[in-house]
C-alpha cells in the first residue's frame, strides 16, 4: 500500500500543472499517469496556441516537458491505471492490484473524444483528422475541410472553421441537426458552409506516408441505401462529442447530464449531493464541458493544487 498526502489522478496538462504547484508547496504529491500518459496532447502533433512558444511545438514534447518539470519540482510519478476508487475510504486500486491511499485527491482524468471507429481514422489522426477545431483549425487556412456531426459541437466547429478554411462541409447521418436553433440558422445561412445530409463517413482517404502523407478525401455512404460517393477534402474534424473519464466516480460525485464532474463555484472542489466533498478536487477536461483547452486545463490544475494545499493546511495534515 502506498500513501500520499495528495494524489493526482491523471497526467495531462491539468495533472502535471497540479503536480508542479503541489510539489513546490511541499506536498510531495503522487501523480498516477493513467492509461493515456500525457492526455490528449499526446495525440496532437503541431501545437501553436500554448502560451510561451513563438514557434510551433509538438504535443507529445510539451507533455514530456510538463512531466519532467513536475519531477524536477519533487512530484513522484507512477505508471498505473486506476480501476477502482472508494472516495469515502480514500483508497484507489490500480490495474495490477496496487493500493493507494490519500488525504486529498485531484481528479484530472480528462475527457476522451468520441471517434468514428474507423481504422483509417487512427492512420490519419494528427495528419488530417482532428477532434478539435480551435486546436488544429489554423493548419487548414484556405483549404477544404469537413466536419462530421450534427449537435452543438459540430455546428460550433463548422462556424469556427468557416473563418479559416476555404469551405466547410458538414456530414450528418440524419436529415436535420440536433443543435440549438440559433446555431442551425447561422450554419445554414453561412456562404462557406454546406451540408451533406443522410450520410456517414465510411472511410478516410489519403496518402499514409508518415512524413509526407495526409488526408485527401472521404468516402461517404448514404445512411439508408449504403450507396457511396467520394469527396475531396484536406482535413476532417470529428465532432460527435466528448466523453469525460468519470466512470470511476459514478455514484460518488455529482455529474452533469453528460457525465462531467461538477465543482463548487469559486473553487474546484468536487460536489456530492450539491455539497463540497472535503479533500476531493477536479481539474481539466473532466470538469470542463465547454473550453477543453490545454491552457484552461493547466489553469484548473493550478487552482486544484492551491485549493488542496489550503484544505490540507486547514486539516493540519
Amino acid at each position: 500500500m502506498t500513501h500520499a498526502h495528495l494524489i493526482i489522478l491523471g497526467s495531462g496538462a491539468a495533472g502535471c500543472t497540479a503536480a508542479i504547484y503541489a510539489a513546490r508547496a511541499g506536498l510531495a504529491p503522487l501523480m498516477i499517469r493513467g492509461n493515456q500518459p500525457g492526455g490528449q496532447l499526446t495525440i496532437t502533433t503541431d501545437v501553436e496556441n500554448y502560451p510561451g512558444f513563438a514557434e510551433t511545438i509538438q504535443g507529445p514534447w510539451l507533455m514530456e516537458q510538463m512531466e519532467a518539470q513536475a519531477k524536477h519540482c519533487g512530484a513522484t510519478i507512477v505508471g498505473d491505471h486506476i480501476v477502482q476508487a472508494d472516495l469515502t475510504a480514500k483508497t484507489l486500486v490500480g490495474m495490477g492490484g496496487d493500493t493507494y491511499t490519500f488525504d486529498a485527491l485531484i481528479v484530472a482524468t480528462g475527457a476522451s473524444a468520441k471517434w468514428l471507429g474507423l481504422e483509417s481514422e487512427k492512420t490519419y489522426n494528427g495528419r488530417g483528422v482532428s477532434a478539435c477545431a480551435t486546436c488544429d483549425g489554423a493548419f487548414y487556412r484556405n483549404r477544404e475541410v469537413a466536419v462530421v456531426g450534427g449537435g452543438n459541437t459540430a455546428l460550433e466547429e463548422a462556424l469556427y472553421l468557416a473563418n479559416i478554411a476555404k469551405h466547410v462541409t458538414i456530414i450528418h447521418r440524419r436529415d436535420h441537426f440536433r443543435g440549438e436553433k440559433v446555431l442551425q440558422d447561422r450554419v445554414l445561412a453561412h456562404p462557406k458552409i454546406s451540408v451533406i445530409w443522410d450520410h456517414v463517413v465510411a472511410d478516410i482517404l489519403g496518402d499514409p506516408h508518415p512524413m509526407t502523407g495526409g488526408v485527401t478525401g472521404l468516402r461517404l455512404a448514404h445512411a439508408s441505401t449504403g450507396v457511396t460517393r467520394d469527396i475531396a477534402i484536406h482535413g476532417l474534424f470529428v465532432a460527435i462529442g466528448h466523453q469525460p473519464n468519470t466512470k470511476l466516480f459514478a455514484g460518488q460525485l455529482d455529474m452533469d447530464a453528460t457525465g462531467y464532474l461538477v465543482v463548487e463555484k469559486g473553487t474546484v472542489f468536487a460536489l456530492r449531493d450539491g455539497q463540497r466533498v472535503p479533500g476531493i478536487l477536479a481539474a481539466g477536461d473532466v470538469a470542463d464541458p465547454l473550453y477543453r483547452q490545454a491552457v484552461t486545463a493547466a489553469g484548473m490544475g493550478c487552482m486544484a493544487a492551491l485549493d488542496a494545499n489550503r484544505w490540507l493546511e486547514s486539516q493540519h495534515i
